[in-house]
């Protein structure tokens, strides 16, 4: 079997933010890394920089004393797009609204709904919880009530409340106008 000839991509490798990205996480300065791996703050700076290239032999040093692998640097990020008004369509409940998931389905770590709701459209009649630790509510357009168990919160464009996810809510359109609101789930809901 003929092996095919692969031509090296003239497209450069950019690892430095990264690099960079794991030396923060962790709280350490350059100062801290050059110690430790024995390479100048220079050169590490030029690194994360993307200016300059680190050997094998350094990048493998580099990565043991950042915790992170080498693989991990070069790794393609897992992305997820969603165009305008192309996001499933799901139903939580209540009446004239249209709700889309605009993160991916297999997505744990966060859940982002878009809810657009008609004149005098409402959430359930009863208060309900989701399974969430925390419930984001921003309003992208229009006025909307969200109502708790204690307390309630007239909302209008531009405002954003938080609130734990477990705490019994329902809301309200009480304007004639439609609104465009946002929920973020943390992490996401199960059984979606």
């Amino acid at each position: 079997m003929k092996a095919l000839p692969v031509e090296p991509s003239a497209i450069p490798v950019a690892i430095g933010s990264r690099i960079r990205a794991a030396r923060q996480g962790q709280r350490l300065t350059i100062e801290h890394v050059a110690h430790a791996t024995g390479l100048t703050k220079g050169f590490l700076s030029r690194v994360e920089r993307d200016l300059t290239s680190p050997s094998v032999a350094s990048l493998v040093t580099l990565c043991q004393v950042l915790s992170v692998s080498i693989g991990d640097l070069f790794a393609v990020p897992e992305t997820h797009l969603v165009r305008r008004d192309e996001g499933p369509r799901i139903s939580l409940g209540g009446e004239g609204i249209v709700e889309r998931l605009l993160t991916a389905r297999s997505e744990r770590r966060v859940q982002v709904l878009q809810t657009e709701i008609e004149p005098h459209g409402r959430g359930e009649s009863e208060l309900y919880a989701v399974d969430c630790d925390v419930d984001v509510l921003h309003i992208v357009r229009g006025r909307l009530t969200l109502i708790m168990t204690n307390a309630s919160y007239d909302l209008e464009a531009g405002d954003t409340l938080s609130f734990p996810g477990r705490e019994p809510h329902s809301w309200i359109n009480h304007t004639g106008l439609p609104v465009t609101a946002l929920f973020i789930l943390v992490p996401a809901a199960s059984g979606k």
